[in-house]
């Protein structure tokens, strides 16, 4: 069925009715699914299924066998075309044929599809290809060899290659590339398609009719080489920016098609005027993300084809199809031609132009304006306005008489006002008689003489040729006057003769060509007793006389000081805070009412008047009440600052209110007149334009508004538009009595608009420890505002925005990305925003997502400290890039030579990030170790290396000498003498002790003071039955020295045992004796029936607080009252200080790979993997430790500490004893505040390895080394 419709911009017409047609028919392609089955010696079952292509319909199916080579073996079948599989029979056994099927319509056999099996051995799956080899890369395709591998006894029909795209790695997904049919004996492969500047991984598969083998081994990451770009920006719009600019808007090109390095790539604009007037221009935009570009410095109302091309680093892609846009009616660039004026009268003049050249009208001429004033008069010319562009000649009138006038057409349009005429045209008009010369006053007057003196007129009207002084008695015939006439320039008169104490009256006058003009008249009194006017009284302005810009004001004048009035000043004062100023100063000598004009709108005014005689100027008045002018309509519009797209039928107007000054009254609100525009497509000529620029101003009166009747908002939305259309908006301010002028038109296209809201439901997914998948929904179909073409994705790392911020864009229909390259275990910011082409919409809520664990990086650094010769410190630090959340350690460490014939390797795992230091014991002095260290988060890091020799480095110094050590009933005190002090001073000592029954040295005490030469040590800190050795090391800047000699064994043992006491007879009588009373009272209870259960060596007694074990040895351990027993480690308690705690079993994991047996004579243990839990304790030691309770001083406790053969005799309880509740462990507080460290004791097993579970529990304590076993 087809259909055929019209489309434009906005969208597609509708579609006329469908007609069906119908192709020709053609021949069908190849069958499917070709499969044999019932494979004998001299026959086998072939079937398939209908063409995919069918092409017509199917009449039947051609079935072909034969020897491969032997054309005589050929056998054909036809089929009708509901037969899907033959039988083919009479074949010869253990020979392979060929086989061939084919689909046949009207127009012929189709492709067929063939396939080799030998009769008598059933197909397999074939294998794998292998040694794949690419060569020949270019920009869209590579070669593939390959070794096939088993065809599976019979033939290849298919080869497959599939690769990777993009994205490289084990968990992308494999995509078919690629298929070659019908080529069994194939090698080379020419992999076609291939998009340039892209990676891919190949492996292939090879399909026989039984069907695909397994994938091939993935062949080495290629990279395709670069090309220009395939295709040309999409969806290319043009839209009018302004009067000189075009808004060019696209689609960019998808990632997929740059063809190249992405920085690369960029677009090229060309744009060229339709009437191909002036150059073709070209811009470049270097973003390839950009989708719009404002295209300056365009002509005014032209036209212009338009075309944009992506290019790369090899060269450009295609250009787009041309689209044509228009650049905004504009105020005309040009003034009229041949400006001419003449006068016609003394007030008349005629003006007349020719039209604006038609490349300057830059819209549609609307008419003219014709701006004359005074020459060099300073003041704004007034105006003239003709409407229509055919009338081209204008009188002006009223003018002033013989004034020289600068006169300018301008011509204007919808937008506004061109550029006048220049130079002006200077015209004068006629002149005429002229008027009355001003300020006449007569400073002298005597009794029989004055003196008067004047000014020219106002109104000169001509040339001034000279001046008639006539006078006359006042008393005498008004008809009769004494005239003198003087000269032009002449200001001043005297008339001598007058009569003593009279009046007179004076009339001066100006002549031109014209003749005589009006006298100014003023009387004058002969007299000699004269003095200053009164300031007029009684000022009022009546209210009925108060305008918006002008006022009345009356006065009854003072007396005039025997000297005739000849003028008012008046003076006015803005209120509340202006300055007087005069307004206006030659009011005539006879008014009693003046106009008061020029005044501001809804302004407070003050007024005061003075008088000014011949002998000079009266006081002011006093002031008027104030006085308030009515309100006017605003003077400005408000500015409109935008006009954005909302939806596809609204706009939103935003606007800056009018100066408070220019409202002349309260500002009431505001009124947007808007109407939809027509532009036509090309320029008319001159005439048509006038008429049709007459139509267009019918058009604009009938433009729709809108009232906004609040002076507080500055933004409204203008609903209920048309689609696809342009529309011009103004506005004007009013307040009560009316509307300002309109602003300046805007124009805005609606129909496109930019989403109002962000994408719906979005979710951040963590995929591997490099990348997330962000999937989203898109805005509500309501707020779309059209069709989304795509979304931006702006993603960084939580707290860093400004250094990892970056974009995606991606197009429509996706909604689901991969953001890849990030850093491992980090919390991202995830926004989105959908766009369409009208622009942006807004972004989406912050969301987050964190991407997962991987491998630490190695420690950031290893050191040693207190290298002696048989022990070291070694620390490192965290990794600089953790990946995820570091659980612990692992620390290896080996000689780098084979000690005595033994290769050991000691590998100690850490668990918990805040432990980054070991204790090393068991070292053989100048011996290099090398020791890796590597994080562990899901997985282990890499290894950090660093090599140490054990023993004294050169500078340190030498042993002490003149060691001994004493003993008295509560301390033994060690005595040394200094040794050489090496590179440096002494820093300190250093004193160690080996345990009898542990045979590693130990730090005993640190920190002792350089100068000293013995130290003592209480008993109590000693653990009792051990025999300890002792030696000093002197430390200096360099290190640690050579250690002296050990000292001899000295046993810790008590004088008295807790057993002889006196005390503890009588605690062991009581106990009894409480026993036999609880024993006697159960009888009495429970009756005779009961028999009584004696106690014997090895039985157990419970009671409800008492828990008593009888051992084998004959000894007795006693707990009374959930007392824990608790020992003090001798180790701990050192001259106020303790040596760094050791890793807890919990801990530590040992291997040994020497494999032998008691090294550095540790006692070896049943067990070679124990872990010690917080409600248990070790059966093995490691670690120093003291308790804060008092240690019981029980002899044979100390024979159960040190001796191991009693190790099993604590293991084997007899069955429902109740197990004693576990040893506490508290932290001890360090006299002197040093750091926590942790000791390290290996103890090597034969084949085993010694592994702990952990740190020790918060609150708890390592056990006490050496009482673990007893434990």
């Amino acid at each position: 069925m087809t259909s055929v419709l019209c489309f434009t911009t906005p969208g597609d017409g509708p579609s006329s009715p469908p007609q069906l047609v119908q192709t020709h028919e053609d021949k069908p392609g190849p069958v499917g699914h070709l499969s044999f089955t019932e494979i004998l010696d001299t026959s086998l079952r072939v079937s398939w299924q209908e063409p995919v292509d069918r092409n017509g319909i199917i009449t039947g199916y051609v079935v072909s066998w034969e020897v491969p080579g032997k054309n005589s073996s050929r056998e054909t079948r036809g089929l009708q075309n509901s037969t899907h599989e033959y039988k083919v029979t009479g074949l010869t056994s253990l020979t392979t044929y060929t086989l061939e099927v084919a689909a046949v319509t009207n127009a012929g056999t189709g492709t067929i599809t063939s396939s080799t099996i030998s009769s008598g051995v059933p197909p397999e799956l074939p294998g794998p290809p292998s040694n794949i080899v690419i060569s020949n890369i270019s920009p869209r395709s590579a070669t593939l060899k390959f070794r096939a591998g088993d065809d599976g006894k019979t033939s290849i029909s298919k080869w497959i290659v599939e690769g990777q795209v993009g994205s490289i790695g084990d968990d992308e997904e494999w995509k078919v590339l690629y298929e070659k049919e019908n080529e069994p004996d194939a090698q080379v492969l020419e992999i076609p398609n291939l998009a340039p500047f892209t990676q891919y991984r190949f492996r292939m598969r090879q399909v026989n009719i039984v069907g695909s083998s397994p994938a091939s081994q993935p062949s080495r990451i290629i990279q395709t080489l670069q090309a220009p770009p395939d295709v040309a920006p999409s969806s290319v719009t043009v839209r009018t920016a302004s009067e000189t600019s075009l808004w060019l808007r696209w689609v960019p090109l998808p990632d997929s098609e740059y063809n190249g390095n992405p920085e690369t790539v960029g677009y090229r604009v060309k744009l060229w005027r339709v009437d191909q007037q002036g150059e073709t221009r070209s811009q470049v935009v270097n973003d390839r993300l950009e989708r719009e570009l404002t295209l300056e410095g365009l002509e005014e109302w032209a036209e212009y084809w338009l075309q944009i091309q992506a290019f790369n680093s090899i060269g450009p892609g295609p250009w787009s199809e041309q689209v044509k846009g228009r650049t905004r009616e504009s105020v005309p660039s040009g003034a009229p031609d041949n400006v001419t004026a003449e006068a016609m009268s003394s007030t008349r003049i005629l003006v007349n132009w020719g039209p604006v050249p038609d490349k300057e009208k830059n819209g549609y001429v609307l008419g003219y304006k014709v701006l004359y004033k005074e020459q060099d008069s300073g003041v704004e010319p007034q105006v003239l306005v003709v409407k229509g562009n055919l009338t081209r000649s204008a009188l002006l009138r009223n003018l002033r008489k013989f004034v020289l006038y600068e006169i300018q057409v301008l011509a204007f349009t919808r937008i506004g006002d061109g550029k006048p005429s220049s130079p002006p045209v200077l015209e004068r008009s006629k002149d005429d008689v002229p008027g009355p010369p001003v300020r006449l006053v007569f400073p002298e007057v005597r009794l029989t003489s004055v003196r008067v003196v004047w000014q020219p007129p106002t109104e000169p009207n001509g040339i001034i040729l000279g001046y008639q002084i006539a006078y006359r008695l006042d008393a005498s015939d008004p008809n009769k006057f004494t005239t003198v006439e003087v000269g032009s320039t002449a200001r001043q008169f005297t008339v001598t003769g007058l009569s003593p104490e009279s009046a007179y009256i004076f009339r001066i006058s100006a002549r031109t060509q014209q003749g005589w003009g009006l006298p100014e008249e003023a009387v004058v009194i002969t007299t000699e007793r004269r003095d200053r006017p009164q300031p007029p009284k009684e000022l009022s302005i009546p209210q009925k006389e108060v305008d918006s810009r002008r006022l009345f004001l009356c006065w009854v004048p003072g007396g005039d000081g025997s000297s005739p009035v000849r003028y008012f000043t008046l003076q006015i004062r803005e209120l509340p805070a202006g300055d007087w100023r005069t307004h206006s100063a030659a009011i005539g000598h006879n008014s009693t009412c003046w106009e008061v004009d020029r005044l501001k709108p809804f302004t407070s005014y003050r007024l005061r008047m003075m008088a000014t005689n011949d002998v000079g100027d009266s006081a002011y008045s006093k002031e008027t009440h104030a006085v308030t002018t009515l309100p006017d309509v605003p003077d400005e519009p408000p500015v409109i600052l935008a006009v954005k797209p909302s939806t596809t039928t609204s706009v939103l107007v935003q606007w800056q209110p009018p100066k408070a000054e220019s409202v002349n009254g309260i500002l009431v609100g505001y009124r947007l007149y808007y109407r939809e525009l027509q532009y036509d497509t090309s320029p008319q000529e001159s005439k048509a334009a006038g008429n049709h620029s007459a139509s267009r101003a019918e058009i604009t009166a009938k433009s729709t508004f809108k009232t906004v009747s609040s002076a507080l908002l500055t933004e409204f939305e203008l609903t209920q538009l048309s689609k696809y259309k342009r529309y011009e908006i103004v506005m004007t301010t009013y307040n009560v009595i009316g509307e300002s002028p309109p602003s300046a038109p805007v124009e805005v296209f609606v129909g496109e608009a930019a989403p109002s809201l962000a994408p719906q439901n979005i979710q951040i997914n963590a995929l591997s420890s490099t990348q997330l998948e962000v999937v989203w929904e898109p805005p509500p179909v309501e707020t779309q505002n059209g069709n989304i073409q795509g979304y931006k994705i702006y993603y960084w790392e939580k707290d860093n925005q400004n250094e990892t911020e970056k974009v995606k864009v991606l197009f429509v229909p996706e909604m689901a990305m991969r953001l890849k390259n990030l850093t491992s275990y980090t919390s991202y910011v995830v926004r989105l925003s959908a766009f369409n082409t009208a622009g942006d919409g807004p972004l989406s809520e912050p969301r987050r997502g964190r991407t997962l664990q991987a491998a630490p990086s190695v420690p950031s650094f290893i050191t040693f400290s207190e290298v002696t010769t048989t022990t070291l410190n070694v620390s490192w630090g965290v990794p600089l890039s953790p990946n995820g959340v570091v659980e612990g350690y692992r620390v290896v460490y080996e000689p780098s030579a084979p000690i005595h014939g033994v290769s050991k390797v000691v590998t100690v795992d850490i668990k918990g990030n805040w432990q980054r230091w070991l204790k090393v014991r068991d070292l053989t002095k100048g011996v290099t170790y090398g020791f890796r260290v590597q994080a562990k988060t899901i997985s282990y890091g890499p290894e950090l290396e660093a090599n140490i020799t054990a023993g004294p480095v050169e500078g340190s110094p030498s042993s002490p000498t003149k060691m001994s050590i004493t003993k008295s009933s509560s301390s033994l005190t060690i005595h040394w003498s200094p040794g050489d002090k090496g590179a440096g001073s002494i820093t300190g000592y250093v004193i160690e002790a080996r345990p009898s029954d542990e045979g590693l040295w130990d730090t005993f005490v640190k920190h002792l003071s350089p100068s000293s030469t013995s130290h003592s040590v209480s008993l109590d800190r000693l653990r009792q039955g051990v025999s300890y050795e002792f030696r000093v090391i002197a430390v200096n800047h360099y290190g640690y020295g050579e250690p002296s000699m050990p000292s001899a064994a000295l046993s810790a043992q008590s004088e008295t045992p807790f057993y002889d006491e006196w005390w503890f007879l009588v605690v062991m009588a009581l106990c009894g004796l409480i026993l036999i009373l609880l024993l006697v009272f159960g009888l009495l209870l429970y009756g005779q029936n009961r028999k009584y259960k004696s106690c014997s060596p090895g039985k157990h007694i419970s009671t409800v607080e008492e828990a008593v074990t009888l051992d084998n040895g004959g000894f007795t351990a006693l707990e009374l009252n959930n007392r824990h027993l608790n020992a003090k480690s001798s180790f701990l308690k050192k001259n106020g200080t303790r040596s760094p705690p050791r890793p807890s079993p919990g801990g530590l994991h040992y291997s040994d790979e020497d494999l032998c047996n008691n090294y550095n004579g540790a006692i070896l243990t049943e067990s070679t993997t124990l872990t010690e839990k917080p409600a248990e304790v070790s059966e093995s030691e490691a670690t120093d430790s003291d308790y804060e309770d008092e240690r019981p001083k029980h002899s044979f406790v100390n024979h159960y500490m040190s001796d191991p053969t009693y190790y099993n005799s604590w293991k084997r309880q007899q069955k429902g004893l109740k197990p004693a509740p576990a040893y506490p462990y508290e932290e001890c507080a360090s006299g002197d505040g040093e750091s926590y460290y942790q000791t390290v004791v290996t103890q090597h097993s034969v084949g085993g390895a010694y592994t702990a579970a952990g740190q020790p529990a918060p609150g708890s304590r390592t056990p006490v080394t050496g009482f673990s076993s007893f434990v």
